[in-house]
């Protein structure tokens, strides 16, 4: 009996990333069945949604550093914005 696969909701983005690529994996060798490729294509199409999820709410917490003319630290501001 195999075990159950973890909460794709629940999964931190290095779990998530690991599944994925072994997921890749073994659909590029072609080894598991026409049922199996599927359902493995399935898990594969989420873990990488959760990945990119976390990776979108990574990049909103990250700031740049402002400074001002003398080179002081003036505070900080969304990486995005200029």
């Amino acid at each position: 009996m195999t075990e159950p696969k973890p909460d794709i909701a629940t999964m931190p983005f290095e779990a998530a990333l690991a599944e994925l690529e072994a997921i890749v994996d073994q659909l590029e060798k072609g080894a598991v069945a026409l049922d199996e490729s599927i359902r493995l294509y399935e898990r594969g199409e989420a873990l990488k949604r959760r990945c990119d999820e976390l990776l979108k709410n990574a990049e909103m917490r990250i700031e740049k550093i402002t400074l001002s003319a003398d080179g002081a630290i003036k505070g900080v501001v969304p990486l995005d914005d200029d």
